[in-house]
């Protein structure tokens, strides 16, 4: 049959592969959108920072608590209005997940925006391989669909790669999106002798980070 040819000359791999890619982006998205991405808890509040040391951070900078959830807020983290608790080394509200992107699902959330760039650019391609250009009504009629899907996956994969750069960048510097945007306003960013107390190199940023 001409299936087991195709099987035969590997035809079927490709396909099979961008399939599973795409169900892999799918479990990661509701993976890291369903998942707890730090929450802090009342119970957790009693020795919370004693193996964090910071010496580049003036002792007077105490930690506060919350007055939303009224729980001691540790180092770096921060109350998210929208799922009305604080969260552990919080980057930000991620209105497409509609969950806060953490201590716990950061990592996640890079690998699922690595898998999904590169189901964007393999889409890319198939769909530009599509593609013959011919100045005629009749040709726009027939390949209007597939034009409107190159366009549309070309402008997300713009988005996805910037995001991805972006969070690549700080990460490797050990900074959160939290605390780039609002440097000035968080104290132990403004009250510290460095610019980023908390980078330790790129190599050990990274490392800490992913493993």
């Amino acid at each position: 049959s001409d299936l087991r040819k195709q099987e035969e000359r590997g035809e079927l791999l490709q396909p099979l592969v961008f399939v599973l890619l795409v169900l892999c982006s799918v479990l990661l998205y509701f993976k890291v959108s369903l998942m707890d991405p730090g929450f802090v808890k009342p119970e957790e509040e009693e020795g919370e920072d004693k193996g964090v040391v910071i010496p580049q951070i003036p002792g007077d900078v105490k930690l506060r608590r919350c007055g939303y959830c009224l729980v001691k807020q540790p180092m770096r983290a921060k109350h998210c209005q929208l799922c009305q608790h604080c969260v552990r080394r919080y980057d930000h509200h991620c209105p497409w997940l509609e969950n806060c992107v953490g201590e716990r699902n950061h990592p996640l959330f890079i690998v699922y925006l690595s898998v999904q760039l590169v189901v964007l650019l393999w889409g890319g391609r198939v769909a530009w391989s599509g593609l013959y250009f011919e100045q005629s009504r009749e040709w726009l009629q027939h390949n209007v669909f597939l034009l409107v899907s190159f366009l549309l996956i070309f402008l997300f994969t713009i988005v996805v790669l910037l995001l991805l750069v972006s969070h690549l960048y700080l990460i490797s510097c050990n900074t959160t999106t939290w605390e780039f945007m609002s440097h000035h306003r968080i104290s132990y960013l403004r009250h510290s002798e460095l610019e980023n107390p908390f980078d330790q190199g790129i190599i050990l940023n990274l490392w800490r980070f992913f493993c």
